[in-house]
């Protein structure tokens, strides 16, 4: 379950920019002043972004368990029937050959609509997000007076180089974190797992 969450979270990833494109403003006369943002990074990164995919995995923790206790459970009657097939009838090792693929069945038919709730969830939480951090960054490249900022979270991203310096993503974060008025997070309990920082597709410049 945990790599149906991890793969969930990357489809979802795509759903950053779609919601919140707006038609650009007109740039002011003058030199360029370019920046750049790893923008998924940034919804997934802000405090509320952290709290909701938390809420979110604690909601599917039970159906988690459960698909775990019925995949220990295939596995069970599987080693069993392998061990003790020579020493029954023909008609039981059918019998039981049937019953562990029923469960088989079942487990991959669960495993689905696990998948299918978990990523339509998902993809609403993002895109309602990632709606209000694209006002946050817009209002914050106005102040700065940034006259273009491109995304360099997309795989396709055209940026090829780009110093730390025009990185605006902790800022917007901070920015962002400071509006919505949502807490950090406390921190993970040592021996747990890391909160997820952004879709595994993304493959931002360090923000500094």
């Amino acid at each position: 379950m945990k790599r149906l969450l991890a793969l969930t979270l990357t489809l979802a990833s795509g759903f950053a920019l779609n919601a919140a494109a707006q038609t650009p403003a007109a740039a002011p006369a003058g030199p360029a002043k370019i920046a750049v943002v790893a923008f998924q990074v940034a919804v997934a990164q802000t405090n509320e972004g952290q709290r909701e995919f938390a809420d979110l995995q604690k909601k599917y923790a039970p159906k988690e368990a459960q698909l775990k206790a019925l995949s220990e459970e295939v596995d069970g009657l599987t080693k069993q029937l392998q061990t003790q097939g020579d020493k029954l009838s023909e008609a039981e090792r059918g019998s039981r050959a049937k019953a562990i693929d029923d469960k088989k069945k079942q487990l991959q038919r669960s495993a689905e609509d696990a998948q299918n709730d978990f990523q339509q969830e998902m993809q609403e939480m993002y895109s309602g997000l990632a709606s209000k951090v694209y006002d946050v960054l817009a209002t914050y490249a106005q102040q700065q007076g940034f006259t273009l900022v491109l995304d360099v979270s997309q795989q396709q991203s055209p940026v090829l180089y780009a110093p730390d310096s025009t990185n605006i993503t902790k800022a917007v974060i901070d920015a962002y974190n400071v509006k919505s008025g949502v807490p950090a997070p406390p921190a993970a309990p040592a021996g747990t797992a890391p909160r997820p920082a952004a879709p595994s597709s993304i493959r931002p410049p360090a923000a500094h």
